[in-house]
């Protein structure tokens, strides 16, 4: 069968290597974007949950007794990951559990401090994800940041032999492990919408409002390894930025996307960095 050819932006898009992200990451997110359910079925469903998220959060944030489910919400979440998500926007989320745990790790080992415990959420399937739950993806961000105590803005450049790379592991796709179902219709957009609500519903009200502020956290990262590895523009790869300004459910399915671009950009950066001085010390 004859492949479904791109629209011409999204051939366009292939070829723009502008930004640091590597080309499965790409490869994925115009597969997703080329769903015809994204396009169709997920205006009215965003609509839809957003409506529904805010009525949650209203009702969450009444005086009464506050609740949260955490197995119940991952169960949940990997469930309709195993049934009803497409293949590309599974894959995409073990991506980013990965790039976004890299990330900290390096972080961790290259502040000049005594690092935190290393992050170990590299799930590489959906049941994985029961255990590396996205609850707990959101909590180690605020452990690393809280353990690693105040940033020392004269910390010094360092150079390429004191970078410690120890705790970085590159992403593969061959060990990442999704079967592919004739369900998985849902896009990546869509699958968020649905999940943001799950969210709201299982988590306390601080719990909630706390993750949906944490992407404001990527601005501070970018900063602290542009300042380690003496490149001030990695700040502007932040699309969430000013971690002071909390801010509630709106707009939440783009600030979401862009923290994913965002660590998919950075790990991306940094590998290719890590991969020039395999090839010059090899």
């Amino acid at each position: 069968m004859k492949p479904k050819q791109r629209s011409a932006y999204l051939e366009a898009l292939q070829y723009d290597n502008s930004f640091p992200i590597e080309k499965e990451a790409v490869e994925l997110w115009l597969a997703d974007l080329d769903n015809p359910f994204r396009w169709s079925v997920r205006p009215l469903l965003q609509l839809l949950f957003a409506t529904l998220l805010h009525i949650t959060w209203f009702l969450k944030r009444l005086p009464l007794p506050q609740f949260s489910a955490h197995k119940l919400l991952q169960a949940l979440i990997c469930w309709f990951c195993k049934y009803f998500v497409s293949y590309e926007a599974n894959m995409l989320i073990l991506r980013h559990y990965s790039t976004e745990s890299n990330l900290l790790n390096f972080l961790a080992l290259n502040s000049g401090k005594t690092p935190p415990a290393l992050l170990r959420l590299y799930p590489k399937t959906i049941k994985d994800m029961r255990e590396d739950s996205f609850v707990k993806h959101d909590q180690e961000l605020f452990r690393v940041f809280k353990e690693l105590g105040y940033w020392d803005n004269n910390l010094h450049t360092l150079e390429e032999s004191q970078i410690d790379w120890s705790g970085w592991q590159t992403v593969d796709m061959d060990e990442f492990n999704v079967k592919k179902r004739w369900s998985q219709v849902m896009d990546f957009e869509s699958a968020h919408a649905l999940f943001m609500c799950l969210f709201c519903f299982l988590l306390t009200k601080e719990e909630y409002r706390d993750a949906i502020n944490g992407f404001n956290l990527d601005q501070s990262i970018a900063i602290r390894l542009g300042k380690i590895l003496n490149n001030p523009q990695y700040a502007e790869m932040a699309y969430n930025k000013y971690p002071l300004y909390l801010v509630g459910p709106w707009n939440l399915a783009q600030r979401f996307l862009m923290h994913g671009f965002f660590t998919e950009y950075l790990y991306a950066e940094l590998e290719s960095r890590r991969q020039d001085k395999n090839r010059i010390q090899g």
